[in-house]
């Protein structure tokens, strides 16, 4: 069974940074796409004079992804898995898109030395201004959660499960068998920050009503390049001081008097920080910016992601059935476990396909030419361009997906049980067709914690409450702004304790 996907909805009313963001950016735009390396062997999608880049900034504001799907389908020849690169006006520089496939796997390969993305993060969320220099130029970070965490999820599996079961109880507080209707995007952000926080920071903390609020509402200052330049940012990190450095400092007292190894010592993202970190990086508003800064990575994506994943469920009750017998079927007989969730395909399939038709940006594997680079092909790239690849066309190129305007929830499980590489449609594995984490080198670090924990969430949802829409309410369809994706967040879904 399927059905026709909606359109996201592309105007910017309603939106944080709307009004002023766009007025700021459109003033600079101009100025801004006209300088930077020449890029003339590329076509633009729109013009590319002075006024004309202007205008086609400000488009891009209004519906990159139509903006993007123009160039992309104009840069694809019929029947043909090649496409030629071409440049979009973004409001403060062009961006070359590269979409085929040789070029999107030379770009997910290639040394930061020439091709960096910690660059391209920069320019778009100023981390030397909010952040400072250190976790711009160290983000050893990175490493520790693509390493640690990875390694630590069997073992933290029943702590995860522990606050998925937890939270949901606590923040739905469902009476009896009523139904009762939930801002969807608010109730999962607090359940992922708990659930994250757990692996993060622990008990207590990860259930403290501050961490939790402070946690949710700080990525929102890191959202465009302008506000960055003016955000108090480092009051959020003595927020977060004031709730963590305790902590810090107690652990780094029993470092100091049993060494690395104690009794009970923690096994959460912060010591593993600690583990790693050298001074100064032991300071408390040093690791508070390091938490704070994976927390903005964690809850926004996998709360959104969630969030999409829910609409499709409550908008499309024929699907619940299904979910439920696969995931009760292998709970009887082998309970909850990290090792199980690899065996339930069809939840594992109904996430990944969310994303494909969803996700949370039109782009991905942003990099900065921090030196000439050249394709195989002869493609040049001066040093200093942006560039990206044009990951919602991909997903939805037919040369890639069967109608891929249609969303089919258990394509994926159908395609592993067709293929001779089952694990290649998991839910987070990349390829260079399906890109929601990226791909290659910077592919997301965190993303098989994330797909651990979003199956989890799925499997204990379908297992252990009902869910609907609003009677006659419509598909709560995603907000676009610029690159960016985002569930709606106004949308309520009606939960209820299942009943049958």
């Amino acid at each position: 069974m399927s059905f026709q996907l909606p359109e996201v909805i592309t105007n910017t009313q309603g939106v944080t940074y709307g009004v002023v963001g766009l007025v700021a950016i459109t003033v600079i735009a101009k100025l801004s796409v006209s300088q930077g390396p020449n890029l003339d062997a590329f076509p633009a999608v729109g013009s590319s004079t002075w006024l004309g880049s202007w205008w086609a900034s400000f488009k891009y504001l209004m519906n990159a992804q139509n903006v993007i799907r123009e160039g992309y389908e104009k840069a694809s020849p019929p029947r043909s898995y090649k496409s030629a690169p071409f440049k979009i006006a973004e409001p403060h520089h062009w961006t070359v898109i590269l979409s085929n496939r040789e070029h999107i796997e030379e770009l997910a390969r290639a040394s930061d030395k020439v091709l960096s993305s910690l660059e391209a993060i920069n320019d778009q969320i100023q981390i030397e201004y909010t952040l400072g220099p250190e976790v711009h130029h160290n983000p050893y970070h990175v490493a520790v959660v693509r390493s640690h965490l990875t390694r630590n999820l069997e073992v933290l599996y029943p702590e995860i499960r522990d606050e998925i079961v937890t939270s949901f109880a606590e923040v739905l507080d469902l009476r009896g068998n009523e139904w009762k209707s939930v801002p969807a995007l608010n109730a999962i952000e607090k359940v992922v920050c708990r659930t994250s926080n757990r692996v993060f920071v622990g008990l207590p903390l990860c259930r403290n009503p501050d961490w939790i609020d402070l946690n949710i509402k700080y990525g929102f200052q890191h959202v465009d390049r302008l506000a960055a330049r003016f955000t108090n940012v480092p009051r959020g990190i003595a927020r977060g001081m004031k709730l963590l450095g305790p902590i810090i400092e107690e652990r780094q007292r029993y470092v100091n008097e049993y060494g690395t190894m104690w009794d009970d010592k923690p096994n959460d993202l912060l010591s593993w920080l600690m583990e790693e970190a050298k001074d100064p990086q032991l300071m408390p508003e040093h690791l508070t910016t390091r938490l704070l800064l994976v927390n903005f990575a964690a809850i926004h994506t996998s709360s959104n992601s969630f969030a999409q994943a829910l609409f499709y469920l409550a908008g499309n009750p024929q699907y619940i059935q299904p979910l439920r017998e696969e995931v009760e079927g292998i709970i009887e007989k082998d309970g909850w476990s990290k090792a199980v969730l690899s065996k339930m395909r069809k939840i594992d399939s109904f996430l990944k396909e969310c994303q494909r038709v969803e996700g949370i940006g039109i782009m991905t594997l942003a990099r900065k030419a921090v030196n000439d680079f050249t394709f195989s092909d002869g493609t040049f790239i001066p040093k200093g361009t942006s560039i990206a690849a044009p990951s919602r066309s991909v997903h939805y190129d037919g040369h890639f997906y069967k109608n891929p305007e249609v969303f089919e929830p258990f394509r994926f499980a159908h395609m592993g049980e067709e293929s001779e590489n089952g694990p290649k449609h998991q839910f987070a594995s990349t390829t260079t067709e399906y890109l929601p984490f990226g791909h290659g080198r910077h592919a997301c670090p965190g993303r098989f914690f994330a797909a651990n924990e979003l199956k989890s969430m799925l499997a204990h949802i379908v297992m252990t409450y009902d869910v609907k829409l609003e009677d006659n309410a419509p598909y709560p369809a995603s907000l676009c702004v610029g690159s960016m994706i985002a569930a709606n967040p106004h949308a309520k879904v009606l939960f209820r304790n299942r009943v049958d």
